[in-house]
Formats: C-alpha cells, structure tokens, sequence
C-alpha cells in the first residue's frame, strides 16, 4: 500500500492511505541502515510504501519514494546530523515577529538561504500586528521593504484579530506549505484562523528567555479548507545551516547571485578578493549590510541563532 506521511512524533508515524484510511506506522529496522544521517529518516510530506503488520492495527514503511524537495537543518545535539522539517513541497513559509519574541534578521535569513538552496519559494509572514505602534510599524515596513525587494512575497498579518489573512490565504491556496518559525510567533493562532474549528494548543511567552514554549511537539500536515496542505513543525531556536558548500553559499542570496557574475575572479567568495563585485555593490547600497552581515555569519560558522 502507498501513502502521505501526515504527521510524525519520532518514532512512529501516522500516514493517510491512497483509500482515505489511516495507519499508524513504524519503519522498518533497515530502512534506518541505507547510510541516512538524517535524525529522522521519514519526514511529513513523504509518500511512503507501507504493509500492515500480522494481526495487528498498526503497520510498517518500507519504503520512502523520491522527494521533490525538502527542507533540512542542523540537528542541534548532533552536529554531523541533519533534521529533515517537511518534504515535497510548493513554499516554506516563515513566520516571524518584530518583538515577544523577537525573530533576528540573521534567522531570517538562514531560513532563506536554506529555502533556495533547496529550490523551495520562501514567504515572510510577519505576525501580531495589533500590538504595533506608530515607531514598531515603521520598523515593519523597512523590513518588509528590504525583502521584498530582494523578491520575497511579505504579509502583516494579526492572527488574534483576522488582519489581513484572505491576503496569505490567497499566497497559500492550493498549495503545500511549510510553517515555520521560533516558538511563540503564532503559528498555532495563525493555523487556528486559517483552518476555522482547528482549536490548536497556543502558549504564553517565557518571562525569563522571551521565547514562546513549545506548543507544537511534532510534525503535522493539515489540509486547508480553501485548498491546499500546511505542514506545521515544532517551533525552532536555531538555524543551523547544512550541507552548503562555502564556495556555494553566495548563489543563495539573490541579490548577490545577481551581481556575481561580474565578479573578477571565478572563484570569488566575496570576503576580501580584488575587483568583487559583490563588496562593491555593497559599498553602493545593492546589497543591504544586514545581508551581507548574514552571509560573512554563515560563511565564517558564527551563531545559529544570530
């Protein structure tokens, strides 16, 4: 039998069957030995192969089919490992905010340079904008500024009041997204509001960190009543970056890959190099400095939280 894996706590994993039936699912001792380092070698969003187990309700993968695409990150323990946080997918979308707690420009962009080195549309949803004043929506907008015009589609939006959600509806219909973001940014509100009667748990923020608690434990995939798929995940802290090359890394931001060609050297990194085109589009305002301060943090291994 064939399936969708939606939704996985670790070690089993629920997968909606091609007849409308769901199975609760195990893998398979040997699927884990094929040389995956992945932490977990299914992930939601998977079409799977999957054989019930003898006298019993419960059933096991035996076989993961050819991802489209996904989305990884480092493991935080396990730094030779990867995580990986959705499969097959149409847009990744981030979830962020400006305060309680606060997503850096620097996470913002990891996320970014994750989702194009993997050939995945990414999206900035930016959220709780009922509890802006005149100084913070200012602030809003030259974020939103910023990467928008590096081509990547913004929404503010307030989840507790319904502000603005028919236009990310519209971005997210008929798709299969992934949401993501730290803990306490609204995504269970903003899946709440998307998917009326959905009644995820929220949470408070932490007093002590500003960081919201996790109320999402695992991955799951929803279907959207206006069409399409969202695969929420469990809030993350870090962004660590994996399996992108040094050398690689500028053709993940856009605005320098745009300018790179014009390079001097072929084999430019665009850190100190003679005739770069990059640091002189930097110099002349192309290229915004929290940017490239994001690229020299990812290039030289600095903080995955930066």
């Amino acid at each position: 039998m064939q399936g969708l894996v939606i939704k996985s706590t670790g070690s089993w994993y629920t997968v909606l069957g091609d007849t409308e039936k769901y199975y609760e699912c195990r893998i398979k001792g040997k699927l884990r030995m094929k040389g995956l380092v992945s932490t977990n070698p299914v992930a939601v969003g998977d079409r799977v192969d999957f054989e019930l187990e003898p006298d019993q309700d419960t059933a096991v993968i035996s076989k993961v089919h050819d991802r489209r695409n996904y989305i990884i990150r480092k493991s935080i323990n396990l730094s030779k490992q990867v995580q990986i946080i959705g499969a097959n997918l149409d847009l990744a979308c981030l979830v962020v905010t400006l305060a309680s707690p606060r997503t850096s420009l620097g996470f913002i962009d990891r996320f970014l340079v994750t989702a194009e080195a993997y050939g995945i549309p990414a999206i900035l949803v930016f959220n709780k904008l009922d509890l802006f004043n005149e100084e913070g929506l200012e602030i809003l907008a030259n974020w939103m500024d910023l990467y928008e015009s590096i081509g990547y589609p913004c929404y503010a939006v307030s989840a507790i009041k319904g502000l603005n959600i028919e236009d990310l509806e519209s971005e997210l219909k008929d798709k299969t997204t992934l949401f993501s973001g730290h803990s306490g940014v609204g995504k269970s509100s903003l899946i709440n509001r998307l998917i009326p009667g959905k009644e995820l748990r929220t949470g408070k923020i932490s007093n002590w960190s500003d960081m919201g608690k996790h109320t999402t434990t695992f991955a799951e995939l929803f279907e959207l009543p206006f069409g399409g798929k969202l695969i929420d995940t469990p809030g993350i802290r870090e962004m660590g970056i994996a399996d992108i090359e040094k050398h690689e890394l500028g053709h993940f931001f856009p605005e320098m890959r745009a300018l790179m060609n014009q390079c001097r050297f072929n084999n430019c990194v665009h850190v100190n190099e003679p005739g770069c085109a990059v640091l002189k589009g930097l110099e002349e305002g192309e290229i915004e400095p929290t940017r490239y301060d994001s690229y020299q943090s990812i290039y030289f291994g600095n903080d995955t939280r930066a």
